[in-house]
């Protein structure tokens, strides 16, 4: 997947958004104030860390080459994906979901309503 790509599905869910807090060339994507994908565009190929239920997390690193733990981030709760194209992309879009929903599953339950996930 290109970043192109990559970025309008991340923009796809309610109130997401594209910051760049660390430098220029590591785009944060947040739903709300919060994050919930992180992208490193000076890889080739194309890398994200996104969140992960610490459970899934071992299964899934155990299970494919290309998630690894999240790098620079808390190994438990954070995989990093590398983007070369062996995982099926509606894996990839799981994943991205599932980091999406544990993010804002962190939020109140108003905040969860206002951004349709319940």
């Amino acid at each position: 997947m290109k970043y192109d790509e990559l970025e309008a599905v991340l923009l796809s869910p309610n109130d997401t958004h594209l910051t760049f807090p660390f430098d220029d060339i590591t785009p944060v994507f947040k739903v709300a104030k919060k994050m919930f994908a992180l992208v490193s565009i000076d890889r080739d190929p194309l890398s994200i860390n996104l969140k992960c239920d610490p459970d899934d997390a071992i299964i899934l690193r155990s299970q494919f080459p290309a998630i690894k733990p999240g790098y620079h981030m808390n190994k438990d709760h954070w995989n990093t994906v590398v983007l070369d194209g062996s995982l099926d992309p509606r894996l990839l879009l799981k994943l991205i979901d599932d980091s999406y929903r544990l993010v804002v599953k962190t939020m109140s339950k108003k905040e969860q309503i206002r951004l349709g996930v319940e």
